[in-house]
């Protein structure tokens, strides 16, 4: 058995620095940043809520989901098994296609609520 659930809404952003970028989507959200690095803003959402990043990023500014799980690769294969397709993996996460186009990653937990929320779907 393994665990998933969405852990981020991820804002990329083809731009040189991050610093508008996030000052943007905190004060369109309401969320003030509470991380930031040359490459992401972290924006201090509620704690029932998915996090929402912003990111600096090469190709075009579109936005994606993160799936936190315990076990990438069993989720990988559920998702596969319903019909996404690995796009290219990296040492701490997966990027995936779903059949309608849409990216998004598969990543180890994030949200720091993980190990004890009950909002968390169950997979055999």
């Amino acid at each position: 058995m393994h665990r998933s659930r969405l852990a981020a809404l991820v804002i990329d952003s083809q731009v040189n620095d991050t610093q508008t970028a996030v000052d943007f989507w905190a004060a369109a959200l309401g969320w003030p940043c509470r991380e930031r690095d040359g490459e992401y803003g972290h924006l201090d959402t509620p704690a029932d809520q998915p996090d929402v990043l912003v990111q600096r990023v090469a190709h075009e500014s579109r936005v994606h989901l993160d799936i936190e799980t315990d076990d990438i690769d069993a989720e990988v294969a559920r998702l596969a098994a319903i019909g996404a397709t690995v796009v290219e993996r990296f040492p701490r996460w997966v990027v995936m296609q779903a059949p309608t186009g849409h990216r998004f990653c598969v990543v180890h937990p994030q949200r720091r609520d993980f190990e004890t929320a009950s909002d968390i779907n169950r997979w055999p």
